[in-house]
């Protein structure tokens, strides 16, 4: 017994133990998607057998129900032969098949497209409107290790049509490495569904909304944001200057200013967002850091007039719309019970019970 605790107490034999542990969990993620791209091939076989016979023509819809029973019986221990899941294999061959070359769509690794798991695919296949798009997401679940929860959330966000689409200087204003990562990391719009405001709300009440659903906000924002802070105080000569939001991106290793306006786009927004960039570079950047970016997210914008003055601009600088859908009419703002009226309740309620 002493010696079994001598054994287990010992740096040595401890540091070997662990080596081991992370050779078997590597072992069993091999070992997993290595299965889960087995049954994908199956599957996609299947679904170009459906399809090559004709089946459907051959034999009426009604074989779907007759094939799922012969081999639910055949292979009772495996999962996966419903005839929902059949005609679910029909729609992946089909995705990737192109017709018209009477062959497989292009693909860039196909071993990438096997490794995500069958509820990701049905997702992509069901959900994107090209290969393209698909395998967009492919790549963002592989690089983001998403859940189908996540995947979800970016397919109702339209990530592949929104993410590198907002209107930057990085090309003029940083090197062509960062540059490209920069425009890739922002987006436009934004979505905001997420927050609920009423009619006329003020940019404050749209900081305080994201703030509040940091979680959310982030997710919305993309991998690598890291929260600062938000009207963190910045001293500029005899001024204090206080920028909306403040973040780290932890790949672009830097800071973002970001500034949030409720209305459309005006050029002097840029120049605001230039000073707020140049006194963080001043202020907090490091000399291991990268150049801070700005981003500036309107509730409207012209495409042109934002392109003109970030032409005039000396600070990398991108600039995005943002949606929200979920509005309020103003008249709730006066129904709905203000902090102190529910505190009141709750006291009211306790003494009651008192």
């Amino acid at each position: 017994m002493k010696n079994d605790l001598k054994i287990v107490n010992d740096s040595q034999f401890k540091k070997w133990i662990a080596e081991i542990k992370v050779r078997v969990k590597r072992s069993q993620i091999k070992a997993a998607v290595q299965a889960n791209s087995e049954m994908l091939h199956l599957y996609w076989d299947i679904g170009k057998d459906i399809v090559d016979k004709e089946a459907e023509t051959e034999w009426g819809s009604g074989f779907y129900s007759s094939m799922s029973k012969a081999l639910k019986t055949e292979f009772s221990e495996m999962s996966g032969f419903s005839v929902t899941n059949l005609k679910y294999m029909k729609r992946f061959y089909l995705f990737y098949f192109d017709k018209d070359q009477n062959r497989q769509q292009p693909v860039d690794d196909l071993e990438q497209l096997y490794s995500i798991p069958w509820g990701h695919q049905i997702l992509l296949f069901t959900k994107c409107q090209s290969v393209e798009e698909a395998m967009f997401y492919v790549h963002k679940t592989i690089e983001n290790g998403w859940s189908r929860a996540m995947l979800l959330n970016f397919l109702d966000t339209n990530l592949y049509l929104a993410q590198g689409k907002a209107i930057t200087n990085f090309s003029r204003m940083l090197p062509d490495a960062q540059s490209d990562l920069a425009k890739e990391t922002l987006k436009d719009p934004y979505n905001f569904d997420f927050l609920t405001l009423t009619e006329g709300y003020k940019e404050r009440e749209l900081e305080d909304a994201l703030t509040a659903n940091i979680t959310r906000f982030l997710l919305e924002l993309g991998q690598g944001f890291a929260f600062v802070g938000r009207q963190i105080s910045i001293k500029v000569g005899e001024k204090e200057l206080f920028p909306d939001l403040l973040f780290y991106h932890l790949e672009l290793k830097c800071y973002v200013v970001v500034e949030l306006k409720v209305c459309e786009f005006d050029p002097a927004f840029t120049g605001q967002l230039g000073v707020y960039v140049a006194a963080v570079n001043h202020q907090k950047k490091k000399d291991t850091d990268n150049a801070t970016l700005g981003l500036l997210i309107c509730k409207t914008k012209d495409n042109v007039m934002a392109e003109y003055s970030l032409e005039s601009s000396s600070q990398p600088i991108g600039i995005s719309e943002y949606n929200l859908s979920n509005i309020l009419p103003k008249e709730y703002r006066s129904t709905l019970p203000s902090i102190e009226d529910i505190e009141n309740s709750i006291k009211a309620l306790a003494e009651r019970e008192e």
